[in-house]
């Protein structure tokens, strides 16, 4: 893909081990899913079953990647794990750049956008997680319009417990998610949208679009947004 700009997007990485496994396509990770150019900080002692427990402990850690980002260059920020929204906003007064680090992020505006009767599916890697996490982001007025689903106990997830984690096929991510919008979707056939909360589901996204013919929304849409909306130096790459 060809670069328009050649400063960099900021990513706060999880630990990975010393030969992490490659960066799947379409992951806010691969070098070719975005026209700009991709840097990433590992915030030490995250490794994902640390991270998605939401550790307090974290946070000194997070703040730290996120500022050897800025330093590196990076004009915004996000993260390669939806749990760093515990750390949202320390990590966004600790540098002077905008911080996205969870697609969790674009939840009030999408229910602004459909009507009041209408439900919106938060697909995650653990369900058991994520209830904490929402809840931060949208008024508890708003709760009951939100499904959410996870596949936990899935190969993703298996593999991502493991240190180091091991590899997940795009396959059998899809397959897992989409069993779980199946279930969500016969329970609540009102649901109207699917916000995609964990990192690893950009590349499926669109087979989810396109099995449900409903918006899908990811944390790779969501550092597009940002990187759009800086000011631009283009580069002839």
């Amino acid at each position: 893909m060809v670069k328009h700009d050649s400063r960099p997007l900021g990513i706060l990485n999880l630990e990975r081990g010393a030969t992490p496994p490659p960066p799947r396509p379409g992951s806010i990770l691969h070098p070719s899913t975005f026209d700009f150019p991709i840097i990433s900080e590992t915030v030490t002692g995250a490794w994902a079953d640390v991270a998605m427990r939401g550790e307090p402990s974290l946070e000194p850690a997070t703040i730290a990647a996120a500022q050897r980002l800025a330093e590196r260059g990076a004009v915004a920020i996000s993260s390669n794990c939806a749990s760093f929204i515990r750390h949202q906003n320390v990590v966004a007064v600790s540098v002077n750049v905008p911080v996205a680090t969870s697609s969790l992020l674009l939840l009030p505006a999408l229910l602004s956008q459909l009507p009041s009767t209408a439900k919106i599916a938060v697909l995650s890697a653990d369900s058991r997680n994520s209830s904490e996490r929402v809840h931060r982001i949208v008024d508890v007025s708003q709760w009951s319009r939100l499904v959410i689903g996870g596949i936990e106990g899935g190969q993703l997830y298996n593999n991502e417990m493991k240190r180091p984690p091991a590899y997940t096929e795009t396959a059998d991510i899809e397959a897992d998610v989409a069993g779980c919008v199946s279930r969500l979707v016969a329970a609540n056939p009102n649901i109207a949208a699917f916000l995609l909360e964990c990192t690893a589901f950009p590349p499926i996204s669109p087979a989810i679009r396109r099995m449900t013919s409903r918006p899908v929304y990811d944390i790779a849409g969501l550092c597009r947004m940002m990187m759009e909306s800086v000011a631009h130096n283009v580069a002839h790459i």
